[in-house]
């Protein structure tokens, strides 16, 4: 797997790549269904989904075929996850999205793309996988981070991206601040000044995931990086001799959504081959790829399958204990919230 951003034309049935978000905005001119012999649907996703995605598409191309007899092209469009959400909003054709965290896709509903209810269309709160957030370092770990605190110490620089567009960057400050509140027994006071420590040694803050998975790995700067654990892995088994992962004491279960933008499929007519690309994501199959990509199958008998490959020992919060995304938006995330007065307090 290569962390660079790359664009894969695999078949004429399927194109799949990382795309700008010029190639998939618009108004559209009719049904993408009904007046060719290949059906088109527009997966919008975030950032290091990219890889797996690739793989996925060729798997439900395939199932699909066999199935209907109808051939499917799934193009792929990748960034920030907040930024991604904005973009359907404003006219991105996307006929299903995948994105970092439920919120994101609250945004879409409350735009009228998406019909209420859409978290109990699919199973599991319509989170086909999971994922969670550890340290990437350099190998050797010559700053000796182990834990959150390290990331405090003077002289550690920290790569995380920006929550107020990447939905990953939202998973890693949750994951911290929860670490701080079980070190500071939910004194706030104390948990605003360690989350601040931590931002405060942040030297590169990028849009998305992937791009600050890049300014670690391909630019060579920072310390640590505050990763998806799908992106460390990825990185480990690209560039064994250079990186390892750290698993914190203390971290969280992300649990990235999934939904078919209702408004955008009835009118491109997809909406059956929409809902049939996201329950695919449940099948065997499709949950293999998952596990080989990086990415927690919901599966509890597959996921033992990559035992090896995940730490399944984790103390692992979830977004529960913040009551739910929603809440958690308005309490760390929107304009003035916590995050904003930590992140401008550092920046003074």
């Amino acid at each position: 797997m290569s962390i660079k951003s790359k664009v894969v034309k695999v078949t004429s049935a399927i194109l799949v790549g990382s795309m700008l978000i010029g190639g998939v905005t618009g108004c559209g001119s009719g049904s993408k269904a009904a007046n060719s012999d290949t059906i088109k649907i527009t997966n919008v996703s975030y950032d290091p989904t990219r890889e797996l995605y690739e793989e996925y598409n060729k798997s439900f191309v395939s199932y699909y075929k066999e199935k209907t007899g109808k051939d499917v092209e799934v193009t792929q469009s990748h960034g920030g996850s907040g930024g991604q959400a904005r973009s359907v909003v404003e006219g991105a054709d996307a006929d299903v999205v995948t994105l970092a965290l439920a919120h994101d896709i609250t945004l879409i509903e409350e735009a009228g793309l998406i019909e209420p209810g859409w978290l109990n269309e699919f199973d599991l709160d319509s989170s086909p996988y999971t994922s969670t957030i550890v340290l990437l370092v350099r190998k050797g770990n010559e700053k000796g981070i182990n834990d959150w605190d390290d990331l405090t110490k003077d002289g550690v620089e920290v790569i995380t991206p920006d929550p107020k567009s990447s939905g990953g960057a939202c998973w890693n400050f949750l994951a911290a601040w929860h670490y701080a509140d079980v070190k500071f027994g939910g004194d706030e006071t104390k948990m605003k000044e360690f989350v601040k420590a931590i931002y405060d040694n942040v030297t590169v803050m990028d849009s998305g995931a992937r791009g600050a998975t890049t300014t670690f790995v391909e630019n060579g700067q920072g310390d640590v990086l505050i990763a998806w654990e799908n992106e460390a892995i990825a990185t480990v088994n690209e560039y064994p001799d250079d990186y390892e992962i750290v698993s914190p004491s203390v971290s969280i279960l992300a649990q990235p959504s999934v939904a078919v933008v209702d408004e955008n499929a009835k009118k491109n007519g997809t909406e059956e081959v929409a809902k049939e690309y996201l329950n695919y994501l449940y099948t065997e199959e499709a949950q293999k790829i998952i596990g080989k990509n990086g990415y927690r199958p919901s599966n509890d008998t597959i996921l033992k399958e990559f035992a090896d490959k995940f730490d399944l020992d984790m103390n692992l919060t979830n977004i529960n204990e913040f009551g739910g995304w929603d809440q958690a938006y308005e309490d760390f995330f929107k304009d003035g919230a916590i995050f904003d007065e930590i992140h401008q307090s550092t920046a003074e």
